[in-house]
C-alpha cells in the first residue's frame, strides 16, 4: 500500500510515536490524516491535511463515532499506549486494567470499527504499534509486556482474517523510544521519527511486521530458545539492576 494520496487516522497522535507517524504520513504525501487523541486541542500540528478528531481508544462510544466520523479512512495506525511499573507480584490490578483497556482492547474496537470502513473503500491497512515485550517479558513491566504479547497475538489473528477483504495488517515492534514515557530511564532508545518511518516502510513494502531496532531483532531471533537464551540473560540483567 502506497501512502501517497491516502487518507490516515492516528491513534494517540498528540504526542511520541504518534505525533511523528502523523509527520511521517504528511511528508510521504498523505492527503488527509485524522489525528486521534483523547483531548483533540492537543494535537499540535498546523497542516491543514490534519484533522484532530476526540478519539478515547478506551470508550466505545469515541471509537464508534470516529468511525462514523472518518467515513473516507484507508489505514489506520493504532498507536495509542499506555505503561505502568509493576513486578509480576506487585503490579496494581487497576493498572493492569487500565493497560488492557488501552493496549488491548483498544485495538480490538478500532480493528472492529474501522474494518467495515477499510473494506468499503478498497481494503487498505491497519499498522498496529507493538513492543518488543510482544515477544520477551520485563520483570519491571510485567502487566505492561502481557498486554502487548496480547495484541501481538490479536494483530496476528486479525491479519489472516482480514486478507480475505484485501485489508493488510503491520505489526511494529520495537525496543525503548524517546518519548515522555520513557523520559526517567537510563537506556539506548530509538527516537520516534525512525518508527514513524520503519512503519511505513514496512506498509509499503507489503511486509506483516516492522522490527525497527536490534534488540528486537536480537530477541526474536531468539524466540527459539527463549528460556535457555533470553530469559537467564534478562535475570541477570534485572538482578544487576536492582542490587
Amino acid at each position: 500500500m502506497k501512502i501517497e494520496g491516502t487518507v490516515a487516522l492516528v491513534t494517540g497522535a498528540n504526542r511520541g510515536i504518534g505525533k511523528a507517524i502523523v509527520a511521517a504520513l504528511l511528508q510521504r504525501g498523505a492527503s488527509k490524516v485524522y489525528a486521534g487523541a483523547r483531548d483533540p486541542e492537543s494535537v499540535d500540528n498546523g497542516d491543514p491535511r490534519v484533522q484532530a478528531v476526540r478519539l478515547d481508544v478506551s470508550d466505545d462510544a469515541d471509537v464508534l463515532a470516529a468511525a462514523a466520523l472518518a467515513g473516507d479512512v484507508q489505514l489506520v495506525i493504532n498507536n495509542a499506549g499506555i505503561a505502568e511499573p509493576g513486578s509480576p507480584l506487585q503490579a496494581d490490578l487497576e493498572g493492569a486494567r487500565r493497560q488492557f483497556e488501552v493496549n488491548v482492547l483498544g485495538i480490538v474496537r478500532t480493528t472492529q470499527a474501522f474494518a467495515p470502513v477499510l473494506k468499503a473503500n478498497g481494503g487498505g491497512a491497519f499498522v498496529n504499534v507493538l513492543s518488543v515485550g510482544s515477544w520477551v517479558a520485563s520483570p519491571i513491566l510485567a502487566t505492561y509486556s502481557a498486554t502487548k504479547s496480547a495484541a501481538w497475538s490479536y494483530t496476528n489473528a486479525a491479519r489472516m482474517e482480514l486478507r480475505a477483504q484485501g485489508t493488510h495488517v503491520v505489526g511494529v515492534h520495537v525496543g525503548y523510544v524517546d518519548t515522555d514515557l520513557t523520559a526517567g530511564l537510563e537506556a539506548e532508545k530509538t527516537d520516534p521519527s525512525v518508527v514513524a518511518h520503519a512503519s511505513l516502510d514496512a506498509l509499503e513494502a507489503g511486509e506483516p511486521e516492522a522490527i525497527v531496532d536490534d534488540i528486537s531483532r536480537q530477541v526474536k531471533s531468539a524466540l527459539s530458545d527463549d528460556q535457555r537464551v533470553l530469559y537467564p540473560m534478562i535475570e541477570r540483567d534485572h538482578a544487576a539492576a536492582t542490587d
